[in-house]
């Protein structure tokens, strides 16, 4: 409800709650998947979910090149569902974290963060207890040089490699991203750093004609 709010509230667009036992997306201009514990984390965080009866028309929305955001456990769902590279482990620390963490922008032309400057610094806040990404050198190497790295923490908080905190796919249309950036839209939350996120996403979907006003 954090992300419905803040699309519907603070973005003021149209925003409708998908079940995870639909299977089509058809209609929507984008998909953002939230972050939580789906299926109590059981087995592999985002592993079982991977399986829900959405998933097939996810991909295929993925592929059709449509926006779609994954946060915290919606980036771990997007890796297990083999849209983004790489894993999420448990945090070097073996506890869960929960506070507001400074991240750089690192790519500042992608549909997901083109309102931001590249080095631009903003707060959000994060709460997981996997998110340590991890990716071997080879997919590091990849994720460097096609610039798919999206977010970095300042001061990496849960061990991920290369202090990653967000990358999109080759493509270019599927971010995953364990802050959270619906938390961080109002300055009353302590931040509204988050706001560009999703205002780059409707600037990209506006682009492209799809959204009338």
């Amino acid at each position: 409800m954090d992300l419905y709010n803040a699309i519907k509230d603070i973005i003021k667009e149209d925003v409708e709650l998908v079940s995870y036992k639909n299977d089509s997306l058809a209609g929507f201009d984008a998909v953002l998947i939230p972050g939580g514990f789906s299926y109590g984390d059981y087995l592999r965080s985002g592993a079982i979910a991977r399986f829900s009866p959405i998933i097939p028309a996810l991909q295929k929305f993925a592929k059709s090149g449509k926006p779609v955001l994954g946060i915290c456990n919606g980036f771990q769902i997007l890796t297990e569902a083999g849209l983004l590279p790489g894993s999420l482990q448990k945090n070097v620390s073996a506890k869960f974290i929960c506070k507001d963490e400074t991240l750089v922008v690192n790519n500042d032309h992608s549909i997901f963060s083109s309102e931001y400057q590249k080095g631009q610094l903003i707060t959000l806040p994060i709460a997981h207890g996997d998110g340590n990404y991890y990716a071997d050198q080879e997919t590091l190497k990849d994720l460097v040089a096609n610039d798919q790295i999206v977010f970095k923490y300042t001061n990496n908080p849960n061990g991920s490699v290369d202090n990653i905190a967000g990358i999109v796919n080759k493509q270019g249309n599927v971010l995953g991203m364990m802050p959270h950036p619906e938390r961080a839209v109002e300055d009353i939350l302590g931040s509204s750093d988050g706001k560009g996120v999703f205002q780059s996403i409707v600037k990209h979907i506006k682009s492209r004609g799809v959204i009338y006003e």
